[in-house]
Order: C-alpha cells, then structure tokens, then sequence
C-alpha cells in the first residue's frame, strides 16, 4: 500500500522575468534587437519588434508566436519623429499600455579618422543613432506615463563611447552622447518611478560588426585579444542584461551605463 501524501503537493512554474509587461524593441529584425525580442517574450512580455525591414521584422515576430510568445511587428525609421511616435503608439494600441522599452536601433558608417569623416556619415549617425533614442524615449516616456503610470528604458550604448574610439569617431561620439540622454532621463523622471539606463556591449557576434570587419579583416581576432573570456559575445548575452535592466529585480538601478564587454575595460 502506498502511503505517500498525495495532497498539499503541487508544481508550480516561477513566473518570466518580464511577466505580464509591454515591451517595445527598436531594431529588433536582426542581432541583439532579435535576440531581445526572443528572450522577452520567452520571459513573459509581449513584444512589438519596430526596424525598417518589415522582412526581417515579421520572420522574427513568427518565430516568437510559433514558440508560444506574443509579437507584433510594426515599421519604424528612427531617424522620422511621425515614425517613432507612430510606432510608440502602435505598442499601446495593440496591447492596451507601454510598461518597457529596448531602444537597440542603430546603424554605422565605415571606419576612419576624425578627418576623414564624410560630412553625410556624421549626419546619418547622429539623426539614426543619437535622434533615434532621444525621439524615442520622448514617445517611450510619455506612453509609459499614459498607461502604465511607471517602467523602464534602456538604451543600447557601447564601449566605444567609454573611450577614445579613433577608428569609429563619430559612432562613438554618439553613443557617449545617448549616455548623457540616458543619466539626464533618469534623473528627470526617476521621481515619476519611471527608470533609464544604457548597456554598453564589448564586441558583438552580429551584422554590424560584419560589416566594420569588411574594412578591417583582423577585426574580430583583435575584439577577442583584448577580452579576458578570450571571445565575442553572442547576441543573447547583451539581451540578458538588458532584460534584467528593465526587469522589477533591477528595481533601484537608474541612470547607470552598464558595461556587458567580456572584461574589456576592466
């Protein structure tokens, strides 16, 4: 006869890191903007993924519904305000409110001196990678406000704006410079319960450093010599960190830049 308890005993399944929030994704059709998507709604969130290649967008948001997850997909160009705010407000409109925001959207230009800098390359950078944010954390901020009444931002930064950056001047001139956005923002609306924070990724396995390694072929064995892991990060791993940033568990870390770089600047 079997005498084991059979009552009082049952599982339970601790809930996502993200559970029940609304999350909005910039860049999220490849990279680390794709791999966030993935973990966010892998942690409970639903996700609206917003770039400018509705292609990419729409395989990634099938993937995450096909896994059980809940994703939309809206087009978005960061550096077009109506487009930013449209996008913002497209989160709100499908899911009732805006709890959180990944603003992960950037672009580069090809390496070179301060000098050698085309007058365009400078202008791209900053009204995608710099306008971008700042664009959007204004619609983030405001929706978030609306709705949810308190959340998170986190903007995605780099080490090449914790430093001098000679061979990415300009890109790196704008990410220090969304640093400063992101202290000031969590400063300004701290008050409010609303928290902002930067990450800043050491070298990356993703489509943009494939295309800085096109003009320099020993790109990548150079990331990896001066990470103490002795290796790239996979997208995954910077999307960890900004989950946890815009989790409840970071609930007292505001206007930090967090370095997710392997050790590179240690």
């Amino acid at each position: 006869m079997d005498n084991t308890p059979t009552t009082g005993t049952t599982t339970t399944t601790a809930p996502g890191l993200l559970a029940d929030k609304v999350a909005f994704i910039t860049g999220a059709g490849r990279g680390i903007g794709a791999a966030a998507a993935r973990l966010f709604a892998r942690e409970g969130a639903r996700v609206l993924l917003a770039a400018r290649t509705e292609e990419q967008l729409k395989a990634v948001a099938e993937e995450i519904r096909a896994a059980g997850g809940t994703a939309d997909h809206v087009v978005c160009d960061l550096a077009e305000a109506a487009s930013v705010r449209a996008a913002v407000d497209r989160a709100v409109a499908l899911y009732g409110r805006l709890d959180i925001a990944f603003n992960n959207g950037a672009t580069i230009t090809p390496p070179g001196p301060v000098d050698q800098v085309p007058e365009a390359d400078f202008d791209h950078l900053y009204a995608v990678n710099l306008k971008g944010p700042w664009l959007a954390m204004a619609a983030e901020i405001a929706a978030i406000r609306a709705t949810a009444g308190t959340g998170a931002i986190v903007n995605n930064s780099s080490i090449g704006s914790l430093r001098g950056n000679p061979e990415l001047p300009a890109y790196g001139a704008m990410k220090r410079a969304v640093n400063s956005l992101t202290e000031s923002a969590a400063v300004t609306y701290g008050p409010e319960g609303i928290r902002v924070n930067a990450i800043a990724p050491g070298g990356t396995v993703t489509e943009m450093i494939r295309t800085w390694e096109t003009h320099a072929p020993d790109l990548l064995e150079r990331i990896t010599a001066h990470s103490p892991l002795r290796r790239m990060a996979d997208p995954e791993e910077i999307a960890e960190a900004a989950a946890w940033l815009l989790s409840d568990r970071a609930s007292y870390v505001t206007g930090t830049v967090l370095r997710v770089d392997g050790g590179a600047l240690a």
